[in-house]
């Protein structure tokens, strides 16, 4: 039996061939398995510029951010390491000193 690719669009993997295109039976997707396609890329997060953010950048924060229940706010131009993205409205998960665990949110900051 020959190693088929999966369906792009569903992932499913009983797809055949029909002709000289590429059939998924599931969700009836067809394609050309001789064309190159693009990879859809899941979570896109952009900084304050447009840059796109990944996880382990450092960035810094591009205006003083209020923190609820603390006395003070963060700082513009703090540095923050290691970040991590999710998804929501808070997009960066990341540990800021002084503050400890933080969400921020991708708009007020720019890759370091």
């Amino acid at each position: 039996m020959e190693n088929l690719s999966p369906c792009p669009k569903c992932n499913s993997e009983y797809t055949y061939e029909m002709d000289n295109q590429m059939v998924c039976p599931d969700c009836g997707h067809e394609w050309d398995p001789n064309e190159i396609t693009e990879v859809e890329i899941g979570l896109v997060v952009k900084d304050a510029n447009g840059t796109i953010l990944t996880n382990g950048d450092s960035v810094v924060i591009a205006k003083d951010l209020p923190v609820k229940g603390a006395p003070k706010s963060i700082k513009a131009g703090t540095k923050v390491k290691n970040i991590r993205l999710v998804e929501g409205d808070h997009n960066i998960d990341c540990k800021i000193d002084g503050f400890g665990s933080m969400a921020l949110k991708s708009e007020f900051v720019r890759k370091a």
